[in-house]
């Protein structure tokens, strides 16, 4: 944890833990993470960053009196009353500690502040607990997360460069609308601006982010007012271009059936086919498609286009060939 981010957890529990509103100057000698030595206009300067920070996390901090005393508005900062059982707040623990030992989670920040919210006596040393990475290098996809999601915040344009699924890789100028996760892997749905049309950038396929520095309290675009990430989440196959979308079809074996309609999650259409049944479904990728079957079987095939049968037979003989 920084410094900086162990002080502001530092003043968002004393705020909390506070029977009484407190000066500035109990602040400082009371928080961890204030230095001792340090003047009273730079001690000032730091204390207004932090409470605007703690503000911009959601901790309502109010002047009471004349006398310039702080403190915590609990009803403003905690949207409803919590109220868990020792188990509930294991878990809450023990999900925020995977989280937080997650090198890929770009928000270990804001979570820390978070979790000062439901229980003061939270400890991200205490519980360790295994996280799944979802892509290689996840260290580095979690800070492209966070840079992306801060321009996405201000409204700020961000450049990068980004390899489609052909192994072609070329800059691109974006207005960062929304980021999301999903099956693992974050995603990013913004405008490119170049071809000026909404498009969804698998944030693994980023490098070299650089988000625009000019004007930096001003936005360099307004998000559209309908605009609802939730739209732009699809399975694993059905992204790339437009142009290479084709209709595949799937079936399920009796004993799979009840997974489909899980697995499908809310894409294309289902229809009974015997004892089983089949899925018709939009796809733009061959081998993600191929892979999904792969992954989430038995008893799940793909069926057309015929040419992807042909394709399966020959990767599985190669795998037999190498492995034996």
């Amino acid at each position: 944890m920084s410094d900086a981010v162990e002080r502001l957890v530092n003043l968002a529990l004393y705020l909390a833990d506070a029977t009484e509103p407190v000066t500035a100057a109990r602040i400082k000698s009371d928080v961890f993470g204030y230095p001792v030595d340090q003047d009273e206009a730079a001690f000032l300067r730091m204390f207004e960053r932090d409470k605007k920070d703690l503000r911009a996390a959601g901790f309502t901090i109010e002047v009471v009196d004349e006398a310039g005393r702080y403190q915590l508005n609990r009803t403003a900062t905690f949207a409803s009353d919590l109220d868990l059982s020792p188990d509930e707040t294991a878990a809450v623990r023990a999900a925020g500690a995977a989280m937080l030992a997650d090198p890929s989670f770009p928000y270990p920040d804001d979570l820390r502040l978070a979790l000062t919210k439901i229980s003061t006596g939270f400890d991200s040393d205490a519980i360790q607990a295994a996280a799944r990475l979802a892509d290689e290098e996840p260290a580095r996809q979690g800070a492209v997360v966070a840079m992306l999601a801060d321009a996405s915040s201000r409204g700020k344009r961000a450049t990068f460069g980004y390899t489609n699924s052909y192994g072609a890789c070329a800059p691109h100028a974006v207005e960062p609308y929304g980021l999301f996760l999903h099956d693992g892997r974050w995603y990013l749905v913004g405008r490119d601006t170049a071809r000026d049309e909404v498009r969804t950038y698998t944030v693994a396929r980023i490098d070299d982010v650089a988000v625009d520095a000019a004007r930096p309290n001003t936005p360099d675009f307004a998000r559209p007012h309908d605009f609802d990430v939730r739209r732009f989440v699809r399975l694993p196959f059905q992204y790339g271009p437009a142009a290479d979308e084709f209709d595949a079809v799937l079936s399920f074996s009796p004993s799979a059936a009840w997974r489909a309609e899980t697995l499908r999650a809310g894409q294309g259409a289902i229809e009974p086919d015997g004892s089983g049944l089949v899925w018709r479904v939009p796809a733009r990728s061959p081998r993600r498609l191929l892979r999904f079957a792969l992954e989430n079987g038995p008893g799940i095939r793909v069926t057309a286009p015929l040419a992807l049968q042909t394709d399966l037979r020959a990767g599985l003989a190669e795998v037999v060939r190498l492995h034996g």
